[in-house]
């Protein structure tokens, strides 16, 4: 077998085992699990798809298929992830980076940068950090301004806090701290930006059942009162961590932009605005301390 038939091969395979998993790009997946295989990079496999896979690595692709065609998450096999063109590394500890929430960092950078220009500095709270994805997203960006920030992500789950170390090493930001701390239980600071991306599914979601999302923790997924307890709990303690004009942007489900709108209302936050994701839903709201 070359490697044009391995990926000829994967393809067929996934797309018959995943029929149901309306979220499969089988063709991205056999490029990524066979250069997860023969350390070749995609245009490589692509240059030398004459070239023989020896047996050792068909062995290898054939375990790493089956894991993919039991639903396991392809970051979760290949043990990292893109987001923000940065490769994170992830594991079942960790929610899985996605694309819509790249939205939150953009509306986080513009507020930064403002801040930036009206103090030459910005402090940033990211709470339920995960893998590290937004802070180090952020941190990123804002160090090719040359501005003195102050990025720290905080995370229930120990392990999570461990993985986002490491993704800052991989990357070299090691400016950005990150600590074990139920929302803002261990907090004794006040921030210019609040970020979170918090659980927001009902337990009883049938889209719990599906996809990549099996796999992923249950803490970083659901939140009591139907999705809503810590979007809530979120928008009502965030005034206490907030500088003055301080900003609070959270990630939510495309159908809760209007509910969560109203939480900022009744206490009686300024400025508030819901942004659509790009596939036009509803996705992340903001708004600005009195």
């Amino acid at each position: 077998m070359n490697i044009a038939q391995g990926i000829a091969y994967a393809q067929q395979f996934l797309t018959e085992n995943l029929i149901n998993d309306p979220y499969l790009n089988a063709k991205v997946d056999s490029y990524l699990l066979l250069q997860a295989v023969t350390g070749l990079s995609k245009s490589q496999l692509m240059a030398f798809d004459d070239r023989s896979l020896s047996e050792e690595n068909q062995q290898k692709l054939t375990a790493l298929l089956q894991r993919r065609a039991k639903g396991e998450p392809i970051a979760y096999i290949l043990g990292e992830t893109e987001f923000w063109s940065l490769r994170l590394n992830v594991s079942p500890d960790t929610l899985i980076p996605r694309p819509d929430t790249e939205i939150l960092v953009e509306q986080a950078l513009t507020i930064a940068e403002e801040k930036i220009q009206q103090n030459g500095n910005v402090s940033i709270l990211d709470l339920g950090t995960g893998t590290g994805a937004i802070a180090l997203a952020l941190a990123n960006e804002l160090k090719k301004c040359g501005a003195k920030c102050r990025i720290l992500g905080v995370d229930l789950i120990q392990g999570a806090v461990e993985f986002a170390h490491k993704n800052a090493v991989r990357h070299d930001l090691l400016e950005v701290e990150f600590k074990q701390s139920a929302w803002f239980e261990k907090i004794a600071e006040r921030f210019d930006i609040i970020v979170s991306n918090p659980p927001y599914i009902d337990a009883q979601d049938v889209h719990l059942q599906q996809g990549d999302v099996r796999f992923e923790p249950l803490t970083a997924l659901v939140a009591e009162q139907q999705g809503y307890a810590d979007l809530q709990k979120i928008i009502e303690n965030a005034p206490q961590f907030l500088q003055p004009n301080g900003a609070l942007l959270l990630e939510h489900g495309w159908q809760q932009g209007e509910k969560v709108r109203s939480f900022f209302v009744e206490k009686l936050w300024q400025n508030v605005v819901t942004v659509k994701d790009y596939g036009g839903h509803e996705r992340v709201t903001l708004a600005r301390l009195k």
